[in-house]
C-alpha cells in the first residue's frame, strides 16, 4: 500500500468481509475524549457498527461480549489498538480463539488518531 494513500479496511477485504464491527474501550469514565477519538477512527476505517464501553480491562466486558455475539461468520472485529481489546497476550490468544471459532477476523489500527482520520476521511462503505 502506498504511503499517504487513503485507507479503508472495507477496500482491503471487501470481497470476503460481510461487516466491519468496531470496538472502542476506555478504562475510566474520565477518558471520554479518548473514547470519542477511537469511535471516530473506527468509523473512518469503515466500521458499520461501533460498540463503545468504559470499563477496566479486568472488569466485566459487556461491550466486547456484545460485539462478539453480534458478529457473524466473515465479519471483522476492529480495534484502534490491541490494548483496547485484551489485557495480556494470553487473553489476546483467548479472544482470537473465540473469533476463529466463529470464523471472524480481527484487525488493529495502530495509527495516530489524527493521521487515521486524515487518511481515512473519505472512506466509503
Amino acid at each position: 500500500m502506498e504511503r499517504g494513500k487513503q485507507v479503508c479496511l472495507r477496500d482491503i477485504w471487501n470481497e470476503e468481509t460481510t461487516m466491519l464491527i468496531g470496538y472502542a474501550r476506555t478504562s475510566t469514565l474520565e477518558q471520554e475524549a479518548g473514547l470519542e477519538a477511537q469511535f471516530r477512527d473506527l468509523q473512518a476505517l469503515g466500521c458499520e457498527k461501533v460498540i463503545k464501553e468504559q470499563t477496566s480491562s479486568v472488569g466485566p466486558r459487556r461491550g466486547l461480549e456484545e460485539a462478539m455475539e453480534f458478529a457473524r461468520s466473515g465479519d471483522t472485529l476492529v480495534v484502534t489498538k490491541l490494548d483496547r481489546l485484551a489485557r495480556s497476550v494470553p487473553h489476546m490468544w483467548e479472544i482470537i480463539g473465540r473469533l476463529k471459532a466463529k470464523t471472524l477476523r480481527s484487525a488493529s489500527s495502530t495509527w495516530e488518531s489524527t493521521r487515521a482520520r486524515r487518511q481515512a476521511s473519505s472512506c466509503s462503505t
